[in-house]
């Protein structure tokens, strides 16, 4: 194919020496274009993907000039391997490390009682946050926040207490033969993070920038002083923060480039894709290929339908079951299966592991939260399906999901379906919209509130991953919205 302009500007700069950054939106064409720039140059260079399915796709494509691999592989290559031992040990329940980490009684905090299962699964999941970040140290920052723990004051009271044992979890991943803690790759990604490695090559290119946890940016940018620096990406998918994963690219020094000519829809959905992108403040926007006919209006029998939470998803699911359909369920029911394991155990009398609902005591306790508090509404569509079908029901649903590839209707979380697409896509009803403000209109209704960054983020990647026909469904809201026209 012939380069387009933005890519001709791309294979330009890079050609210079100077480090640079490619906001590529969706359906841009970023893995042609790198492999582009691979072939203007004799020099060797690394490509770091962002899972090994996309290395193991881009070794193909690129010359074989360039290494194509993960930052795990790289890690693994330097200090795994000296793990090997630790990794292939058995599963083991959180509360038994626990118990070994010295993790051996309740302990209460305001108004929940944190058993000691509660306490061991906090640690474990500090220590996991920990190494996802480029710190030094384990802090108490690095806790999570249990639902019912959300003060502040709460909050720095359970970090006081977990942040000794989680300390001594990471020393004891330290130990190559043998340990109390599980361990896993992100451990010994982290491991090899501290010892500030340097990368022998001659440009490293990075792929889903935006979605680079702090612990990869950090061994990425160490290289600055002796390789040329390639980020790509788009800013405008950035919507994995709340797992710790940090858009570099915006603040990055060196030359910014964007791709704009997406080849994967027509300019009816360009604009659509375009409305959320200015109401995330993104530093890029679309245009559709002419050639491609993309239709918004509705879809009644999708390829996949993309929902906000897992929770959204376990819902669709249900419904295009009892309709007949086949359903699959992009990453698989375990996510589902979870959740429904521990809303049985809940209607039992038995508390939970889950991380989501583990400082519930019982069933009731979690009704009077999703109903009562701000933060448990995205519960609410939970209680209604257990209260409605059962666990049993849903968990036999989830026995039911097929294969992709046998599937008449795939059903995905909008995060999980981050570099996708399909033919025709409907969104689901679980993408609210903001709650109303304090502000009113000329009649006395309530205003409804701005449009979160992240939210229209979501929705940006939700809404273009469609090749054919877009159903707005639960972002048909913002058609009614005083930002509904953000570029006026």
């Amino acid at each position: 194919m012939n380069p387009t302009d933005e890519q001709a500007a791309a294979v330009d700069a890079f050609r210079t020496g100077d480090h640079l950054v490619l906001q590529a939106g969706a359906g841009t064409g970023k893995t042609t274009t790198l492999t582009l720039l691979a072939r203007t140059t004799q020099r060797r260079g690394r490509y770091l993907a962002y899972n090994r399915a996309i290395a193991q796709d881009a070794s193909v494509r690129f010359p074989s000039t360039v290494t194509c691999k993960t930052a795990h592989a790289l890690a693994y290559a330097a200090v795994g391997h000296r793990y090997t031992r630790r990794l292939g040990a058995p599963r083991r329940p959180a509360w038994q490390t626990g118990q070994a980490l010295g993790i051996t009684k309740a302990i209460r905090i305001g108004e929940r009682d944190l058993p000691q299962r509660t306490l061991s699964n906090a640690t474990l999941r500090t220590v996991a946050r920990f190494c996802h970040t480029a710190d030094p140290a384990i802090t108490r920052h690095h806790v999570p926040r249990l639902r019912g723990l959300e003060d502040r004051d709460l909050h720095t009271q359970l970090a006081a207490h977990i942040v000794p044992f989680a300390r001594k979890a990471w020393a004891d991943l330290q130990k190559p033969d043998d340990g109390a803690v599980r361990f896993d790759h992100d451990h010994y990604l982290k491991i090899w993070a501290l010892t500030q490695p340097r990368i022998d090559t001659g440009f490293l290119l990075l792929d889903e920038a935006q979605d680079t946890n702090p612990v990869v940016e950090q061994i990425f940018l160490a290289q600055r002083g002796h390789a040329q620096l390639v980020m790509v990406g788009d800013s405008a998918q950035a919507i994995y923060d709340w797992r710790g994963a940090k858009d570099v690219m915006t603040a990055f020094d060196g030359t910014q480039l964007a791709l704009s000519q997406s080849f994967r829809f027509g300019p009816h959905l360009a604009d659509e894709a375009n409305r959320w992108l200015t109401l995330a403040d993104a530093p890029i926007r679309l245009t559709g290929t002419d050639a491609v006919r993309t239709e918004l209006g509705p879809v009644n029998r999708p390829d996949a339908v993309l929902c906000r939470t897992n929770v959204g998803a376990m819902v669709q699911v249900m419904e295009l079951l009892t309709a007949g359909y086949r359903v699959a369920l992009v990453g698989g029911g375990d996510s589902l299966r979870a959740l429904a394991l521990a809303a049985r155990d809940l209607k039992d009398g038995r508390r939970t592991t889950h991380p989501e609902l583990v400082l519930f005591t019982t069933w009731g306790d979690l009704q009077d939260y999703a109903a009562h508090d701000p933060a448990g509404r995205d519960l609410q569509p939970l209680v209604d399906l257990v209260d409605t079908h059962g666990a049993d029901a849903i968990l036999a649903a989830v026995a039911q999901l097929a294969p992709e590839n046998q599937a008449e209707v795939t059903v995905s979380t909008a995060h999980r379906a981050k570099g996708r697409e399909w033919a025709r896509v409907k969104i689901a009803d679980d993408f609210t919209p903001p709650p109303d403000s304090d502000q009113q209109d000329d009649t006395g209704c309530a205003l409804p509130g701005p449009i979160d960054d992240g939210e229209a983020r979501l929705a940006y990647v939700a809404v273009t991953r469609t090749r054919q026909r877009l159903d707005k469904g639960g972002l048909s809201w913002i058609d009614d919205h005083p930002e509904r026209d953000p570029t006026r």
